[in-house]
Order: structure tokens, then C-alpha cells, then sequence
């Protein structure tokens, strides 16, 4: 396939009259449109008015789709232990394959090719065979909890860590290495420390697994690390092994300077969530800081009960002005620094080679999208459209190891009218009210 239009290759590089040639699940070709088309006389033929690499969703909750709008204006552990947990203890297997492939959904077709997804505790197999079908590129985990959690969630530490690694042994690499594995403890407060060590101690088991947690989004959550360990969180974290370059550890919004020295230390990779922290107030992650220490920082949307969008256009928008606000400076986080926190930041942190970029022998995930409106005129410049004008339902194609997933407002591989109308059928609000507990706070 032949794909001609403003060609973003990446944060640096832009070709106005462009194209790329796809063969199989690799781009074999990049440059001028006329060139190309000279030289690629028999491949099928696509044109929109820009082509960017697939964006990478930083930390995502693919499965808390069905609760979007239920937890509404609350606190982080309030939201988290009275609505979000007994939403997700609340669901049965079909539950959380809808919600996965609901979520999957509104990712591919708003531009976003590869997720780093935090499930729950049941059913993660749903979501793994979720993701195969819908046709994403996934670094996955089964979320692990083995105290303070409600009913239905809390596990036995070893059954935990035993599920963790019959899924490692089954999905890691698996629907044509598009998915792999990340162990996935949710965070200090709800994991005792036989589970986040056997939580590293799996990762090193097995080659390319990483391991993806939540750290520092809140000051009750630090408050609460503190209380039981005697440290702060990031160094608690990397006394019980989960830091260094295989780690992704979501928000880090509150560190002082020897947890920062830890993070740029053991190379560990951030994921900035700016609406997420916004809407939950859990304060403005230093995010300049980090990027000065050389910390790989990429961006994620969070769940949908707590943004309540996966597009992840809007999070760019957010990531760059919230920033210039935190610091008072305009200048901060420019449009090519939000980009590349989109694209490659985030490819690297899941731990994907060749992602993140429209190169010669890097994978086609591509995405096409239209300027044709009156929000894109005029265009100046190309990159600041895409961080600060673009929104997800401009995108008209999304392509994933060469394969066309999303084409002119339709899923290729999906019934999407069908996943929608299943999760209608779902009343989480019901299921919220009938589990309760108790939370850490």
C-alpha cells in the first residue's frame, strides 16, 4: 500500500508532499510523494491530508470503559475504592470483554496504535483476547492485589503471582508479538511486599516482560506508603525492585529530589497523565524536571472514569498547557517535545523496537487523518496542529503492523455497533452500589 499527504515522520521531521510505501507489516519506503509513486507503480493507493506514526497510549485502563461518568468530582482513593474497584469486582467475564473491547474501540479510532493497559484482577484473558481481536498493539498485565482491596479483588499473594505467570506463558508475544506482557501490581498501597518483590522476581523470568504500576499520584496515597514502610514512595518501589528500565511506573505527580534521583538513576520510565491528575486534583506532575534529568516521560489518558476521553490528541493539548501554566513559562514543552512524549517516549517505555516512528524498516502503524475543517484553517505548521487543534475523531485510518484496523469511520476487524450495544446492557451503577468497602485512607 501506497499512503501520500504531510508526512509527520516524527517530532523532527516533516515531508509536506510526502508518502510512505507499506509491504507486509513494515514501511519499506519514505519520501517525496511524486518519487514514490513513480517507483511503487502497482501498490493500492491511499491519500489523506496527514500521515503520523500510531500514538502510543502511556498508561491506559482498558477495562474501566463501563464506568465513564460514575465517579464523578471525587478524590483519588474515594474514587478508587468506592466506585472504580467495586465496578471492576462487579464484573463477570463478559463484562470485562465488552469493556476491553470498548475501550480498545475508541483507541484505534482516535490514532492510538499501541496501549500500555493496567486491567483488573478477573477475567484478564477476556481483555488479552480483546486486544487480539480488536488488533491493537498491547503491553499488558493482570492486575495484581493481595490487600486492601474489596470483595471479589483481593487475592491470595501466591495464586496471584501464579495466574500472572500462566498468562505470561500464554500471551507474552503472543497474536503476532503485537501483544506482550507487563506485570501489573495496581500500587504500594493495595500490594503487600511478597507481592511486589515476586512481582520483579516474574518480570526477570521471562525475557521482555516489564512491569507497569501506579506511584505517587496522590499525597493520601504517599501519606499511606509512608505510614506503613517508613519511606516515600518511589524509594519503597525501589527497595522492593520495582524501578529500572523494564519498569512504567504511571503519574509520579509528587517527588522530592532523592525519589527524582532515583527515577534518572535506575532509567525508570514515567507516564504523565495530565487530565486524569487534573480532574481527580491530584496536582501537576514536574514534568519539565523530569525531561531536563533525561527521564523518559510518555503520555496516557488513565481510565475513563477519571478523564473521561482515551483520545489521546486531547491528552497532548493538556500535557503541553498544563505545563507551560506549572512553570509560567510559554515556552516549556513545545509541540515537538509532546509529540514525541506521544509517539516515541511511549513506544520505548512499553518496550516496542521500531514503533513511534514513519521510518524505513520501522513497523506501519499509521494513522491518517483529515484537515478538511474549519478547526485545521489555516495550518501553519503541522505539529502544532496535531498537539493543540487535532481531536481522535479526525482520524480516518489506522493501520497496525500493516493491517488496516480503522477505515473511513469504520472497524475492519469488529462489529462495533455490536460492542456498543452490548455495553449499553451494562448498569455499573447498580453493581457499584451493591459492593462495598472499606478503603486504606
Amino acid at each position: 500500500m501506497l499512503l501520500s499527504g504531510t508526512v509527520v515522520v516524527d517530532a523532527e521531521t516533516v515531508i509536506e508532499d510526502g508518502a510512505i510505501v507499506v509491504d507486509d507489516d513494515r514501511i519499506s519506503a519514505v519520501g517525496e510523494r511524486a518519487a514514490l509513486l513513480d517507483a511503487h507503480p502497482d501498490h493500492e493507493r491511499r491519500s489523506y491530508d496527514v500521515l503520523l506514526p500510531g500514538l502510543v497510549g502511556g498508561h491506559i485502563h482498558s477495562v474501566q470503559s463501563l464506568g465513564r461518568g460514575i465517579a464523578d468530582d471525587t478524590s483519588l482513593l474515594d474514587w478508587l475504592f468506592d466506585h472504580v474497584l467495586p465496578m471492576e469486582a462487579n464484573l463477570d467475564a463478559e463484562g470485562m470483554r465488552t469493556a476491553a473491547e470498548l475501550g480498545y474501540l475508541e483507541l484505534v479510532e482516535s490514532g492510538t496504535t499501541t496501549a500500555i493497559d493496567h486491567l483488573s484482577v478477573r477475567h484478564a484473558e477476556e481483555a488479552f483476547e480483546a486486544a487480539g481481536r480488536v488488533g491493537i498493539r498491547g503491553r499488558i498485565g493482570k492486575v495484581l492485589m493481595d490487600k486492601e482491596s474489596p470483595p471479589g479483588l483481593v487475592e491470595d499473594t501466591q495464586a496471584a503471582l501464579d495466574e500472572t505467570e500462566r498468562l505470561i506463558q500464554k500471551y507474552h508475544g503472543s497474536f503476532g508479538d503485537r501483544i506482550r506482557y507487563a506485570v501489573t501490581p495496581r500500587f504500594a498501597v493495595s500490594c503487600t511486599e511478597e507481592c511486589l518483590r515476586g512481582s520483579r522476581e516474574l518480570a526477570d523470568r521471562y525475557d521482555g516482560v516489564r512491569i507497569h504500576t501506579h506511584a505517587s499520584e496522590n499525597r493520601d496515597e504517599i501519606a499511606t506508603v509512608e505510614r506503613e514502610t517508613g519511606m516515600r514512595n518511589i524509594e519503597w518501589l525501589d527497595e522492593v525492585g520495582l524501578t529500572g528500565e523494564d519498569v512504567i511506573l504511571a503519574h509520579c505527580v509528587h517527588t522530592d529530589e532523592v525519589e527524582r534521583e532515583i527515577l534518572e538513576g535506575t532509567g525508570t520510565n514515567v507516564t504523565y497523565c495530565p487530565s486524569s491528575n487534573m480532574k481527580l486534583a491530584s496536582g501537576i506532575a514536574p514534568i519539565v524536571d523530569y525531561l531536563d534529568r533525561g527521564i523518559n516521560v510518555a503520555l496516557g489518558n488513565d481510565g475513563p472514569p477519571c478523564n473521561n476521553t482515551l483520545d489521546a490528541f486531547t491528552e497532548m493539548r493538556q500535557a503541553s498547557l498544563l505545563q507551560k501554566v506549572q512553570t509560567l513559562d510559554p515556552t516549556t514543552t513545545p509541540a515537538k517535545v509532546i509529540f514525541e512524549m506521544a509517539t516515541r517516549n511511549g513506544a520505548k517505555a512499553a518496550g516496542f523496537e521500531r514503533v513511534g516512528k514513519l521510518k524505513k524498516g520501522w513497523k506501519a502503524d499509521v494513522v491518517g487523518l483529515t484537515t478538511d475543517l474549519t478547526r485545521a484553517t489555516p495550518l501553519h505548521d503541522v505539529l502544532s496542529h496535531l498537539v493543540f487543534s487535532a481531536h481522535g475523531d479526525d482520524v480516518r485510518f489506522t493501520m497496525v503492523d500493516g493491517e488496516v484496523l480503522y477505515d473511513d469511520g469504520e472497524h475492519v476487524r469488529v462489529d462495533a455497533d455490536e460492542i456498543r450495544a452490548r455495553a449499553n446492557e451494562y448498569d455499573v451503577t447498580k453493581e457499584r452500589r451493591e459492593c462495598e468497602h472499606e478503603h486504606p485512607a
